[in-house]
């Protein structure tokens, strides 16, 4: 499979080109493509990881299917042969890797869930007792799980800012109350139902962010949904408190990343073949064990 960087379709409008995908203005819907883009602290680094952006899709199609009986979601399809005719002349890229969606007003907040102690979350434990203002009981080591897991809201930042971590109540400022308290009770619930059926799966599922948008009044899910991209995905049977756990998501960049003298910045670095041949072979692996 290719790898594709980006997408420039001339004959379709495009509205936006994030950190890894590039979304085409269809009218009353989106057209999203998920390339295989690969960003870490907030930077495009400039190697792509083959198969991501089909994984992205493809986990994303599953999450979006599994948890409808809890929100409805913004997926219209997959199959490009189900898309608009001015798409389907670019089906050698689209095949895959792409999504035709519902357009919605999106939240200009992420909502994150924590279910284990770990990442930037342990960083800040260590250092002050709470995670993102949340005090925790004092005796916790890492990786541990929390209970019940907890809600941890973010600003989504500008291509190459970082995402700022909120407290709820400033949540409340920028949606709305009742908005907020929705918005976290659905991301909880999502979370739970992913965890439990991860779980059976072998899979720990320590952390996952999601984002939300409105359609006609109602709170639907959008972007993407529990892909190594926006979650933590261990290993039941390696799991051990009390230590960073080997991971199928792109922590595995990260730990590469930060063994560079980087300050963190764009331009990022290449990543070595070894490490691009291993990040996909980890995207790949959880994709498999959900498809099974």
């Amino acid at each position: 499979m290719n790898i594709v960087l980006k997408t420039e379709f001339t004959d379709l409008d495009l509205a936006a080109r994030g950190k890894v995908r590039d979304i085409y203005d269809l009218g009353d819907k989106l057209l999203i493509v998920t390339t295989d883009r690969i960003s870490a602290f907030d930077v495009i680094l400039p190697t792509g990881i083959p198969q991501k952006g089909y994984v992205l899709t493809q986990l994303s199609k599953f999450w979006f299917e599994q948890t409808k009986s809890i929100v409805k979601n913004h997926l219209i399809t997959t199959d490009v042969n189900e898309m608009p005719e001015e798409c389907r002349q670019y089906s050698d890229i689209l095949n895959g890797r792409s999504m035709l969606v519902e357009k919605a007003d999106p939240f200009p907040v992420e909502c994150v869930v924590r279910g284990y102690i770990t990442g930037s979350g342990w960083k800040d434990y260590l250092k002050t007792g709470k995670v993102c203002g949340i005090k925790l009981p004092g005796n916790l080591k890492e990786s541990q799980k929390l209970e019940p897991p907890i809600f941890t809201p973010a600003t989504k930042a500008e291509i190459g800012d970082h995402d700022e971590n909120i407290s709820f109540d400033k949540m409340i400022e920028i949606v709305g109350k009742d908005n907020a308290e929705k918005l976290k009770e659905l991301t909880i619930s999502i979370y739970e139902f992913a965890r439990d059926l991860a779980l059976k799966k072998g899979i720990i599922i320590a952390d996952t962010k999601l984002e939300f948008g409105v359609k006609n009044g109602d709170i639907i899910l959008i972007d993407e949904v529990l892909t190594p991209d926006s979650s933590r995905f261990w290993y039941e049977r390696e799991y051990e408190v009390g230590k960073p756990q080997n991971s199928m998501d792109k922590q595995f960049v990260r730990n590469y990343l930060e063994t560079l003298d980087w300050d963190k910045k764009a331009p990022g670095p290449e990543l070595p073949q070894d490490v691009v041949n291993k990040t996909s072979e980890k995207y790949m692996e959880i994709l498999n064990i959900f498809n099974k």
